[in-house]
């Protein structure tokens, strides 16, 4: 294995990694390693953020509700009602 020594971060940044790592219960080296490892494999979460959105709603109960067609619908503005 290769070794890395990064220099010139930033106070704030490696005390949230020091915090980090206390939580987990291993060494900042371990939680940087971690960190770095994680950013460069193209980990990508399981689902995307329309379909997270979509399953939270549906553990709450959706309403069901009508959607226009898309194609051949004009644009229309939206009524807010009075703002106070």
């Amino acid at each position: 294995m290769a070794d890395m020594l990064i220099r010139g971060i930033d106070d704030d940044a490696k005390e949230r990694i020091r915090v980090r790592a206390a939580q987990k219960g291993h060494s900042m080296e371990a939680e940087a390693r971690e960190i770095l490892e994680r950013s460069v494999t193209g980990e990508r979460p399981k689902y995307g953020l329309g379909t997270t959105i979509h399953q939270r709603f549906l553990a709450a109960g959706s309403p069901e509700f009508e959607v226009p067609p898309r194609e051949g619908s004009p644009a229309r503005a939206v009524d807010f009602g009075e703002m106070t």
